[in-house]
């Protein structure tokens, strides 16, 4: 009788270990992680950084795969499937979130971030938080952090004139992204927006299909529009946070513990993309005009209140912003 009690013992501890394991083994996770960038700009680089970085924190719980140059889902087609939980991540934008959450374009319009301490610490602060949470809440996609893509400049070909205010931008055919939102601010910066995915930007600026384009310096570097363009004007119109997204349900699923380790390795990204764009930004003027890009300055002053004014004179827009918050965010760049 001893023997059979020993031997049962034995068996229950046995068959608790396996199920143990299986659990472990259950725990493990594989998220996919795409973007539209190349995987040589610095915010699919922070990619590879989080990658390695969530991987060593969890030791080995989580690993990545990532994926480049809009391989898996478009630009326009990304955040759509992080919703659906077709993938697990993706870099988002404020543009992209306005199209689901309309007081979001707020946060989208130029000159609403005052410099990149402002949308840093709104952003990655407390009033970040509180978006994160009523995105996620909305349309099932839960921001992790924002990191600096770069502020945006205007950027076109000869087109026999020199742009200096946003009257002369009339008639322009503005390549911007293919959202709502997006396409507003074409029109708020007094173009003639043009939806082409950006994977096929050159060659467009190249057959002038499009006039011009608006990005950060390193992007515009990175894929060689200084080839196709002549002049950059310093509109300096979008401090451009670039959102490290994940599916909500996958993000429930991780659990507390694993989250923690999540926001970790998130920040480590955002360090390494924030400081690499920002030397780019002070050595890419120079690069620029190295290879024959014309600087145009202007009056920072009168874009915002043209162009600015432009959403805020928009009631049916303005409808829909949270005004509150809006103050809120002002506030926090004094």
């Amino acid at each position: 009788m001893k023997n059979t009690i020993f031997i049962l013992l034995i068996v229950t501890v046995f068959v608790m270990f396996l199920f143990a394991l299986g659990e472990a083994k259950e725990a493990e996770f594989v998220l996919k992680y795409s973007v539209a960038a190349m995987p040589t700009v610095a915010h699919a680089q922070a990619v590879e950084v989080f990658a390695e970085e969530i991987e060593k924190l969890t030791e080995g719980q989580i690993t990545v795969e990532t994926y480049y140059g809009g391989q898996l889902f478009s630009q326009e087609g990304q955040q759509n499937a992080v919703r659906r939980g077709a993938l697990d991540m993706t870099n988002t934008g404020l543009n992209w979130l306005a199209d689901q959450i309309p007081y979001l374009n707020m946060l989208a319009a130029p000159y609403f971030f005052q410099s990149y301490d402002h949308m840093t610490k709104v952003m990655n602060g407390d009033i970040g938080k509180e978006i994160a949470n009523d995105v996620a809440g909305k349309t099932d996609v839960r921001m992790l952090a924002s990191w600096y893509m770069g502020t945006r400049q205007l950027n076109l070909r000869d087109i026999g004139r020199v742009i200096k205010t946003p009257s002369d931008m009339k008639g322009i055919k503005l390549r911007m992204p293919n959202s709502a939102s997006w396409l507003y601010m074409g029109k708020a910066l007094g173009a003639n927006p043009t939806p082409i995915n950006i994977n096929e930007l050159y060659m467009a600026l190249k057959t002038g299909t499009a006039d011009g384009q608006e990005n950060p310096l390193p992007n515009s570097i990175k894929r060689k529009f200084y080839e196709v363009t002549k002049y950059t004007i310093l509109t300096g119109h979008y401090v451009n946070p670039i959102i490290s997204v994940i599916n909500e349900d996958k993000w429930q699923e991780l659990g507390p513990e694993l989250q923690e380790k999540m926001y970790a390795a998130e920040e480590k990204a955002r360090e390494f993309c924030d400081n690499l764009i920002m030397k780019q930004e002070k050595e890419g003027y120079d690069l620029l005009k190295s290879k024959g890009m014309i600087f145009v300055e202007v009056d920072k002053d009168l874009w915002k209140e043209k162009v600015l004014g432009h959403y805020l004179q928009d009631k049916e827009m303005t409808a829909k912003w949270d005004m509150d918050l809006y103050e809120k965010v002002q506030k926090a760049a004094q």
